[in-house]
């Protein structure tokens, strides 16, 4: 086996580079993977745009044991593996066992990136229904926002909303679940409730408010990672209602309306996950409910060599023709 690898840094902003790095020994727990495809996180994206001489991206990598370290019990030389952790775009990794999980026969490596998908349900069990069969809205229509769309139908949402500026992120939707599609444009007006479709609600106590109730969507998940389209979904909550943040907001501060937000009494849950161990026990649920076809959701549209990094994040700034989700290939 030979001892040194390719690995992708950044050389500047939206310029990257190759070095030559050694192949690492696992450690006790641990086990070297060699990888097949990085999933290209829209997270990264801003990252790659203002990147510095050096930096390391990647984080959602799929593979096959190379070699196992001293401890390890559930994996073998041969195994595929998906999970959390190992990092960056390089020909391997090394990965902790109880962070890895095995990729069934049935699932293709571009399918089976875990990392994303626990994402997602960590999101979903945020955001639960309280009877089968109610309604919810998506604000944003890229990867994370098609995985939800599929989720949210698997877990027994009815009418779910979609909502994109981009037509074809539009039929993305329908494709994956949507039931009814719209662009800002185009929204009915009595899906938005803000200070001027609200009219003048009685603060007296002496009414019982019920406008605030019978405008505005009860439950909303934003996935744009924009400030308009998090302003736009805070104007879709009715009165009480949640509002769950999907969307990754790296490329700086947000300006949103908090005054209607404070007044409108809604709830707002960071959708992010931080907790590790229970991520990882995600990765395998995920795994599991696409391999016993529960959840209906591959969202990789285009697999890249590794000399093309540059390219697939400018094709991902863009998302024209086609495309949702980009990975790399990072060895055969």
């Amino acid at each position: 086996m030979k001892k040194t690898m390719k690995q992708i840094v950044m050389a500047g902003p939206r310029k990257s580079r190759f070095i030559e790095v050694p192949i690492p020994e696992p450690g006790t727990g641990e086990m070297l993977v060699r990888v097949t495809l990085t999933g290209m996180c829209h997270s990264e994206l801003y990252p790659w745009m203002t990147a510095q001489d050096g930096d390391v991206l990647g984080h959602e990598s799929v593979g096959v044991v190379e070699k196992v370290g001293p401890g390890v019990k559930g994996f073998k030389p041969g195994d595929r593996v998906t999970g959390l952790g190992g990092g960056g775009y390089k020909e391997y990794i090394i990965m902790e066992e109880k962070k890895a999980v095995h990729v069934p026969d049935c699932l293709k490596d571009e399918d089976a990136i875990a990392e994303p998908l626990a994402c997602l349900l960590s999101a979903a069990m945020k955001l639960p229904l309280e009877t089968l069969g109610d309604p919810i809205v998506v604000v944003g229509c890229g990867y994370m926002g098609l995985g939800m769309i599929s989720l949210f139908k698997a877990m027994g949402y009815g009418c779910i909303t979609a909502i994109d500026k981009r037509p074809e992120a539009l039929e993305n939707a329908k494709r994956f679940g949507a039931t009814e599609v719209f662009t800002p444009d185009q929204i009915p007006k009595k899906y938005i409730l803000n200070f001027s479709t609200m009219g003048r609600p009685d603060l007296t106590r002496d009414g019982d408010n019920f406008g605030l109730f019978s405008i505005g969507c009860p439950t909303v998940m934003e996935f744009t990672g924009t400030e308009d389209g998090l302003q736009l979904a805070g104007n879709l909550v009715r009165a009480h209602g949640r509002l769950g943040i999907g969307g990754y907001h790296n490329d700086g501060p947000r300006s949103i309306d908090y005054k209607l937000w404070n007044f409108k009494a809604i709830t707002t849950i960071n959708c992010h996950e931080r907790r590790i161990d229970y991520e990882a026990d995600l990765c395998q649920r995920c795994i599991d409910l696409l391999a016993s076809g529960q959840w209906n959701f591959k969202g990789v549209t285009r697999v890249y060599e590794m000399d093309q990094f540059d390219q697939a994040n400018a094709d991902m700034e863009t998302h024209r023709d086609g495309f949702i989700k980009a990975a790399l290939r990072c060895s055969y």
